[in-house]
């Protein structure tokens, strides 16, 4: 893998100045800060419910909701327990050093993003009653940009596939994920997969003002997507 890498750097034709995943890292470390504060007793609790996201949170007080729509992001860097944020941040640290040398800082913290708000975004319309945190649906959106940028540049993406699909199970199957937000993780691969394919199909130069203004538009319509129901009240 470290003998291909600066080749499918050249090509994708995002070179990011340091090598080091450093966006990586403090997205890493702002989950843990927020996960420390959901671990002390006596505001943990507190702290957690005013992160969280559920489907409530997109519907205005007339329909019976409370409109919070910043809830949909705030999720992302919540985590349920001490083994739900270490799966997360390892697979996170693993991804983020192959993504973001490869796209960019910049560009990586907008796939995370936009994946993040739209695993939110699969939790209001596949489970609106139903409360999740984690970055899981951020992590799945990795998951699909790199199938996409891989299959750009005719590297493998067969074993990729099998841990998307086996990740997707375990979340789906009730035996093993009767806890596990995998409506979340749909979203999230859904964005992750829209955000690759605007990344490589502007990845010139010259077509940088157009990737900023398509990266834009596909971040509106995932936030629109969830604040959606606000607008039928």
């Amino acid at each position: 893998m470290p003998r291909t890498r600066p080749e499918a750097i050249r090509r994708i034709g995002f070179l990011s100045r340091s090598g080091q995943p450093v966006m990586t890292y403090a997205l890493m470390a702002l989950c843990v800060l927020v996960f420390i504060f959901q671990s002390i007793p006596g505001i943990g609790a507190h702290v957690t419910q005013a992160l969280l996201y559920a489907g409530g949170y997109s519907y205005p007080a007339s329909a019976g909701g409370s409109f919070q729509p910043w809830r949909l992001l705030t999720s992302v860097f919540a985590h349920g327990g001490l083994l739900h944020i270490a799966l997360n941040m390892y697979t996170l640290w693993v991804f983020g050093q192959i993504l973001e040398p490869m796209i960019g800082r910049w560009r990586y913290l907008t796939l995370f993003l936009i994946s993040g708000v739209a695993g939110s975004v699969g939790m209001l319309y596949l489970a609106p009653n139903q409360g999740a945190v984690g970055a899981s649906g951020a992590i799945f959106g990795m998951f699909g940009a790199l199938v996409v940028i891989q299959r750009k540049l005719g590297g493998p993406i067969r074993q990729l596939i099998v841990l998307i699909i086996i990740n997707l199970a375990i979340g789906i199957v009730p035996i093993f994920g009767s806890n596990i937000a995998w409506q979340a993780h749909v979203g999230g691969l859904v964005g992750g997969l829209l955000t690759g394919l605007v990344l490589t199909e502007t990845r010139k130069r010259s077509q940088f003002p157009l990737q900023v203004i398509l990266l834009i538009v596909l971040a509106a319509l995932v936030v629109l997507a969830g604040i959606s129901p606000v607008f039928r009240y």
